[in-house]
């Protein structure tokens, strides 16, 4: 019985290590997937909804790229309604290389204002050194141990280190403008890009059937030669036009393929998968924004170029002030502390160490020149970015009227167009009843065909250039929510 109980709880025993070592393992395992997957959700009992949690570094991820979104305005891109367009939108905002690059030297410029910084504060330096030495006269070397500490600390009386971080803290804000300057230009180019690709599926589809109609034309002439009706003269003149329809289709052809290559390095995507590439049909395009009567003034002070300039007087303007202190004296502390161990002193202490501390003004008297020059040069950078604030200033207000005018004719010459269109489908409905009725012929209707197909072709053209011209608008502003 004795023997039972005992083996009886072995066997717990051996199953509470086993239980132990499972609930390490457990927890184990646990903190590994805690590393690995740092995003996990929690449940709360109360509201029954799911909360993630982020880590700061993918916290300040999302930030960045909302404030990337928020560059390009989103909301004025999704009033298109064409889920494709916003599509490549946000590739090129993820992928365009243009504008990681960007991204890095706004990281460079702020590493760049925090290494000027350092300036303002002590330095300290620690070192070893191990030596031998042997005196004149003495048989012996005597081996030594040392571990030196300097300490050195401009004192800034009159703020010029602090002026110089100044200034390169102006270089970082205009490098954040400047990326953001970026992000509109791609976003205008991948709609522009994208939209004259939407033409050129258009016009490629009323192309082809010119083709169709010139090639008619070409063959029924041809009959008409052989019968003796057509001179051969307007049997070359068919076939001339057939030759030169074709023509233009394969340019037509071109251009969009290269317009498909464009889009795909600007989405940072391979050219390899141009023909993947999906878009809405221009019988689809239906949504035009409101064409605005005039531009609010702040939009010109809220684009990147104006605000980069401001941002450059004001650097200037630290420059000069910082010349001008370059006059004045510089005060410095320094301090040393040199700790040594050699064969006949074994411990280090303060006797043994060498140390010392003072202060020391410095004024320069004599430099050749260099200071009053740097400060001229100053002043003249200073003059130069004030002329180009200046030179901003009104190149801004020329492309946002530029812009502005330019979808208004264009848009009042697209209704003229559609005009056209009106009265050339007419006519040839005229003409097509005067077919049936057998009062023209058809070479008489196929050309017909052939002035409404071109006319619609402008249209189609002027059409999406209007599109283009928003675009402009848009990039003009500065991706403004007018």
């Amino acid at each position: 019985m004795q023997h039972v109980i005992n083996a009886t709880l072995n066997n717990k025993g051996n199953y509470k290590m086993k239980l132990k070592k499972i609930l390490a393992s457990t927890l184990v395992i646990g903190f590994m997937c805690f590393d690995l997957m740092p995003v996990f959700a929690i449940e709360n009992s109360n509201s029954k909804q799911t909360t993630v949690k982020l880590t700061k570094k993918q916290k300040k991820v999302k930030q960045q790229k909302e404030a990337k979104i928020d560059y390009i305005n989103l909301e004025w891109w999704e009033g298109f309604n064409d889920s494709y367009l916003n599509e490549y939108i946000i590739k090129a905002v993820e992928n365009n290389y243009d504008l990681k690059i960007a991204t890095l030297k706004v990281e460079e410029a702020r590493q760049s204002a925090k290494a000027q910084m350092a300036s303002e504060l002590p330095s300290v330096y620690v070192g070893a050194s191990p030596a031998i030495t042997k005196m004149p006269g003495a048989r012996n070397t005597e081996g030594n141990f040392s571990i030196p500490m300097i300490a050195s600390y401009e004192i800034d009386i009159f703020l010029k280190n602090h002026d110089k971080t100044k200034s390169i803290k102006k270089l970082y804000e205009a490098s954040k403008l400047s990326e953001k300057a970026a992000y509109i230009s791609i976003a205008s180019a991948v709609g522009s890009t994208y939209y004259n690709i939407v033409k050129a599926d258009k016009l490629i589809e009323i192309q082809t059937q010119i083709v169709s109609d010139r090639k008619n034309i070409f063959e029924l002439m041809k009959m008409r030669n052989e019968q003796g009706i057509t001179s051969t003269s307007d049997l070359v003149q068919a076939e001339k036009g057939y030759i030169l329809a074709e023509t233009d289709l394969k340019e037509l052809e071109r251009v969009r393929e290269n317009m498909l290559t464009t889009l795909s390095v600007l989405i940072g995507d391979s050219p390899e998968n141009i023909n993947d590439y999906k878009r809405i049909s221009y019988d689809e395009l239906k949504t035009k924004k409101d064409i605005p009567n005039e531009i609010p003034t702040e939009v010109i002070t809220n684009r990147p170029d104006y605000q980069i300039a401001e941002k450059m007087v004001e650097k200037a303007g630290i420059d000069v002030r910082v010349a001008k202190k370059e006059f004045l004296p510089s005060f410095n502390i320094g301090g040393l502390i040199n700790m040594m161990v050699t064969s006949s002193v074994s411990k280090m202490s303060w006797e043994t160490a060498l140390a010392g501390a003072g202060v020391a003004g410095i004024l320069p008297v004599f430099t050749g020149g260099r200071r009053i020059a740097n400060l001229k040069i100053q002043k003249n950078r200073s003059e130069q970015a004030l002329q180009e604030y200046y030179k901003t200033n009104i190149t801004s207000i020329k492309e946002i009227n530029d812009s502005l005018s330019d979808l208004k004719l264009n848009t009042q010459k697209y209704e003229k167009d559609m005009e056209a269109l009106s009265k050339e489908k007419t006519d040839y409905k005229f003409a097509n009843d005067k077919y049936e009725q057998g009062v023209i012929s058809k070479l008489d209707l196929m050309q017909k065909n052939e002035v409404l197909l071109n006319t619609q072709k402008l249209a189609v053209s002027e059409d999406i250039n209007t599109y283009i011209n928003q675009i402009s608008l848009y990039k003009a502003t500065a991706a403004a929510k007018l």
